[in-house]
């Protein structure tokens, strides 16, 4: 189903084939409704899942904070791939109707561009779709990937499906949450890799004391944000996210950063890898690393370079007291590493 909102769309006279298509319909009811909000479910990523309501008018911020930055125009094309139970999915039609774009209505799956060979202005995706669907990318003139962090991992095999083919592709990783209305900002990933998100106009950030960042956007919530995401601030726009406080551990009195020495790693391994503290005796956490996949050679030459680029740029106590393989890592639906479950595997 192709829904043109170039024209004055009327649900009613939309003739749905699957379930997916009725669940759009039903969210262009509820948005033509004389209702001001509507109810968003959480994912439940970073804690209990939620229903909340949310004002029309600041989707529409929203919507128009991301259509003005990827200078997207009416009439482009634009594809729907995400559950419109949750902010992700709402949005996109959001910004459909906002900037009149010509939506494709694909349910969502795990590949959900398998059938996809025109040319499309833009989509939002999963990392685990992305990952599904490198063959097909080429066809997306502005990909976004939300949800969950984009691993080193898939923005190499990214840059690899998309440098040899004749495309206009540009690549983001989001930052944001249902409280942000999706995104918040954007970090080019292909073809320019870059290290810092890029905030959107009316969006302010600043640092808490535990270096966690704090997000000002009225146009989309009425208060201040406080997240537990550690950041580096470059400037009054730009910042680095460095990991969630949540995932730090206490190792012998040491307070270490498990995603920061994760980060340094990926520079040097382009497997998938994770610090976890493990229950310890004398240091009441100890630092273990698990590499996902099989050791081999090259694997063990690049992870002592990358160790003693760790110890160089923090300390020996820095250093995992033991390395693990696991063939596959534990994840949640949209991705996301499931530390816990992984944890429970080494115990």
């Amino acid at each position: 189903m192709i829904i043109d909102f170039t024209e004055n769309i009327n649900p009613e006279s939309l003739s749905p084939q699957t379930e997916f298509e009725e669940k759009v319909i039903s969210f262009l009811k509820e948005w033509q409704s004389d209702s001001t909000k509507v109810p968003v479910q959480t994912s439940g990523s970073t804690g209990i899942p939620k229903v909340f309501e949310i004002e029309k008018s600041k989707m529409l911020n929203s919507a128009r904070m991301t259509c003005n930055f990827l200078n997207l125009k009416e009439g482009d094309a634009a594809l729907l791939c995400l559950p419109v139970e949750y902010i992700s999915g709402k949005m996109m039609v959001v910004r459909a109707l906002e900037r009149k774009l010509k939506l494709s209505v694909a349910t969502p799956a795990a590949k959900p561009v398998q059938n996809l060979d025109v040319t499309i202005d833009f989509c939002a995706m999963s990392p685990l779709q992305v990952e599904n669907s490198l063959h097909k990318i080429h066809f997306i003139k502005n990909l976004i990937i939300g949800g969950a962090q984009v691993s080193q991992s898939l923005k190499n095999k990214i840059s690899q499906s998309l440098k040899d083919k004749n495309t206009e592709t540009t690549v983001y990783e989001t930052y944001g949450m249902s409280e942000t209305l999706s995104h918040i900002g954007l970090k080019q990933i292909y073809p320019v890799s870059e290290e810092y998100f890029s905030v959107f106009k009316g969006i302010e950030i600043a640092l808490d004391e535990r270096r966690c960042l704090k997000i000002s956007a009225p146009a989309l919530h009425p208060e201040i944000l406080q997240t537990n995401d550690l950041v580096e601030l470059k400037d009054d726009r730009h910042f680095k996210f460095l990991g969630r406080i949540d995932n730090v551990i206490n190792s012998g009195g040491l307070k270490i950063h498990l995603e920061e020495l994760e980060s340094l790693l990926h520079r040097y391994i382009a497997r998938e890898v994770a610090f976890l503290g493990v229950n310890d005796e004398k240091l009441g956490q100890k630092l273990v690393l698990v590499i996902e996949g099989k050791q081999t050679k090259d694997l063990t030459s690049q992870l002592d370079e990358a160790l003693k680029e760790t110890e160089k740029t923090f300390s020996k106590n820095h250093l995992p007291k033991t390395i693990h393989f696991i063939p596959v890592f534990p994840r949640i639906p949209n991705g996301k590493l499931n530390r816990k479950e992984l944890l429970h595997l080494l115990q």
